[in-house]
């Protein structure tokens, strides 16, 4: 594993941009490049800034610069039997810690774990004058005032340069096993999910495609039996591989050419109609809260029927020439946008148009 702190270099970096006026894209390994639009004068390479920071099994807190790839750091965590409890997914081989918080992303043990933002202790970053700034720490607390770590997770990129991250780890479950049920209809298998998730069984994932419904429980191997039998169906022979391919987009579902659209909604709220979404064009995850779905409907008729279910939608992979991929913030928070953008990064250089367009 890379050990090598450049944070001298990154911000002697970011300092001459900012007296030039130099955009810069911040990358990793760019697995995640498809979610933005970036434009920039020049790329910073975040890879060669890696390494572990700290780590503390006993304490379950792992500190890592941003280049360290998320392959060893899950490597280093599962030698002690621990994981990060969000189970973020990769889009290739040589994910980085720091592509990952700015994407904001969480794999299939959303519902019942939390977000990444939920388990970031504290973050290093590079503001836009070459400033480093401190956020949060090491310790599990709770705080007072907003934490400005959290506002990091997602941003991709445009807040700060991370250089450091400080999450809180998980022990891994004792035990894992995923029921499968037969569910040909996707309203019939919503129903049932929301049942489910009412009973105080140890279900840590969940996800409907193919007319069948897969649910994964974790925990004391006697809960998790018990469960199990309660919950009938049949057992998934190699559920690792299932729930690693789910998170990692693997399935024929997901290499579909036509647009594909994620839509997180309340949970309980209803299924698109079939005018917009055929019935074989969707999977559902986090109990019902994730919904992907091809569709070549108007962009602005998906975003309002995410918005009307208590969610957002975004147009994920396959867009269309001239197609916006998210709706375009209201006055009132593009304002606040705006307003954080010139706070962190008055030049206006880091990551532009990743996230919204720049004013």
């Amino acid at each position: 594993m890379t050990d090598a702190n450049l944070t001298d270099s990154l911000r002697d970096r970011v300092q001459t941009a900012a007296g030039q006026g130099t955009a810069l894209v911040i990358c990793g390994s760019g697995s995640k490049a498809f979610l933005t639009g970036t434009a920039a004068d020049e790329t910073v390479d975040m890879t060669r800034h890696a390494g572990i920071v700290h780590y503390a099994p006993q304490e379950l807190v792992l500190t890592v610069r941003a280049g360290t790839h998320l392959r060893d750091v899950e490597a280093l965590l599962a030698e002690h039997g621990q994981m990060l409890a969000f189970e973020p997914p990769h889009y290739g081989p040589q994910a980085t810690v720091g592509g990952t918080l700015a994407a904001g992303l969480s794999g299939p043990r959303r519902a019942s774990a939390g977000a990444a933002r939920d388990f970031v202790l504290g973050l290093r970053i590079l503001n836009g004058r070459g400033e480093v700034l401190r956020f949060g720490g090491e310790t599990i607390k709770n705080v007072a005032g907003y934490d400005v770590s959290r506002l990091m997770v997602g941003a991709f990129g445009t807040l700060g340069v991370l250089l450091d991250a400080s999450f809180k780890v998980l022990p891994k479950p004792a035990q894992e096993c995923t029921r499968v049920q037969d569910a040909p209809d996707a309203g019939a298998a919503l129903k049932r999910l929301r049942e489910t998730v009412l009973k105080p069984w140890p279900l840590s994932a969940s996800a409907w495609l193919d007319g069948r419904l897969y649910l994964r429980l974790s925990g004391a191997a006697p809960a998790v039996a018990q469960a199990a039998r309660a919950l009938g169906g049949e057992t998934l022979a190699d559920d690792a591989t299932f729930w690693r391919d789910l998170r990692e987009q693997q399935f024929a579902f997901f290499t579909d050419p036509r647009p594909l659209w994620r839509l997180a909604v309340a949970p309980a709220a209803t299924l698109l109609p079939e005018t917009l979404v055929a019935p074989a064009d969707r999977l559902m995850e986090w109990d019902g809260a994730l919904r992907w779905v091809h569709s070549t409907a108007p962009a602005a008729t998906l975003f309002a029927a995410a918005q009307a279910r208590g969610g957002h939608a975004t147009l994920w992979r396959n867009a269309p020439a001239g197609t916006p991929r998210r709706l375009q913030l209201p006055p009132a928070l593009a304002t606040l946008h705006q307003r954080l953008k010139a706070a962190f990064d008055p030049h206006g250089i880091l990551n532009r148009g990743a996230f919204h367009p720049e004013p």
